[in-house]
């Protein structure tokens, strides 16, 4: 899909939280200043959450929003392989939704996550490829 604004990044990532279940990780992949969490704002608002609350967690590493199913959100961005194997993220959102950015760094990752990887195509046009 092709987004144009960060307001449609946010909607995308809206849409696809209608298709997630109890359990569920979205792997969001993309460089630095993609959308990977204006995206995991519209996972939030898809899931009831205030998206307002949704801040990239660069440095607190993990942080959950309330809503019909919790979410937990992950920046892996700041740590080594091993230092994420010590968060025990496949212990995580297991009675809600895990999104991590930067999921390159968590080795562990499973297999039957969806995968959405955010493409910047130049000021705020978007290629957002999802696989589930």
């Amino acid at each position: 899909m092709h987004t144009t604004s960060e307001e449609e990044t946010t909607e995308a990532g809206k849409n696809i939280a209608a298709e997630l279940r109890v359990g569920d990780v979205v792997l969001i992949d993309g460089p630095l200043g993609a959308g990977k969490t204006a995206f995991v704002r519209g996972l939030a608002e898809g899931l009831g959450a205030d998206p307002n609350d949704v801040s990239s967690p660069t440095f607190t590493i993990l942080q959950q929003y309330g809503g019909s199913l919790p979410l937990y959100h992950a920046d892996l961005y700041r740590l080594t392989s091993a230092e994420v194997a010590d968060l025990g993220l496949e212990e995580t959102g297991l009675d809600g939704i895990l999104a991590v950015e930067w999921p390159d760094r968590w080795v562990e990752r499973p297999a039957t996550a969806h995968k959405v990887a955010i493409d910047d195509q130049g000021g705020d046009d978007r290629r957002i490829h999802i696989r589930r």
